[in-house]
């Protein structure tokens, strides 16, 4: 998408809020770890955190968010923070998780609170849905989405007109899993994609088209993946605790794919999956 042009670049919500076009991703790092890369990514740039309640490090990247706003003057406001209700497990249950994260945190409000995955059941599902509702009427939340979520889950939701339709759905996608139908019909009803595992894990960095087309445009591996999502109109998760990992991961603009190249990349999509995929459950 030729408007980003920056970290800071961003993309219009259904909710009206404006999310940051590449956040960094923090799953399966340490709270040590995730203080010092969150700061890093900071530093570098990042106006957007991946956090979840199941990753264990909410309260390290929230600490991390106020050190670096009280030592920068940087408003809260200008850096976004998503974490993700861990399990379906009911109404109250939810609305105990939502408040467990706003503790764990320390930050006035949650930008992005996700659904992590479908599983619970459909009742559980939306009783979860009716708590985030109403924790952004609190204005503890101010979007919510989705994560993990089929077609069917989503036709579920849509089906009971919610007060707040989901502004997110969070899946695993990159050229090798493109999954275009879940994709296509985010587009089809206002819903942003999140691209998470952007990088498919580092898993086809030796992939004959992804190399072709990085050395057509004299860059990495990773940043033609990181790129190829923004030019999708996804949001990208890329992960790392090394800085100059991250700083090549945003070294993804003032230069794009040309539209064969994302059709070539399109290509390779072979539905793989580098961590679980419970989009298709009950």
């Amino acid at each position: 998408m030729s408007n980003l042009t920056s970290l800071k670049s961003t993309i219009k919500l259904n909710s009206g809020h404006s999310i940051p076009c590449v956040h960094l991703g923090v799953y399966e790092v340490s709270s040590r770890d995730t203080y010092t890369s969150v700061s890093s990514a900071l530093n570098l740039g990042y106006r957007a955190i991946d956090s979840a309640e199941w990753y264990g490090n909410e309260a390290a990247a929230g600490r991390a968010i106020r050190d670096f706003c009280d030592k920068t003057g940087t408003k809260r406001e200008e850096v976004w923070f998503t974490t993700k209700l861990k399990s379906n497990s009911g109404y109250e249950a939810t609305k105990r998780a939502i408040r467990r994260s706003l503790e764990e945190c320390g930050l006035e409000y949650i930008d992005l609170y996700l659904i992590h995955s479908p599983y619970g059941g459909k009742r559980q599902r939306l009783e979860s849905w009716e708590a985030m509702e109403e924790a952004v009427d609190d204005g503890m939340i101010r979007s919510i989405g989705v994560s993990n979520y089929g077609v069917s889950h989503l036709r579920e939701l849509l089906a009971t007109e919610p007060q707040i339709p989901p502004a997110i759905n969070q899946i695993e996608v990159h050229p090798f899993n493109t999954r275009v139908d879940i994709t296509s019909f985010c587009v089809q009803h206002g819903i942003v994609v999140q691209a998470y595992a952007p990088l498919a894990k580092a898993m086809r960095f030796n992939h004959p088209v992804l190399k072709r087309v990085a050395s057509k445009v004299g860059k990495t591996p990773a940043q033609v993946l990181v790129r190829w999502s923004l030019e999708k109109g996804y949001v990208p998760l890329p992960k790392s605790v090394r800085e100059a990992r991250m700083k090549e991961n945003a070294d993804v603009f003032g230069w794009g794919l040309e539209d064969e190249d994302v059709k070539a990349l399109d290509g390779c999509d072979e539905y793989l999956i580098t961590d679980w995929d419970p989009t298709n459950a009950d």
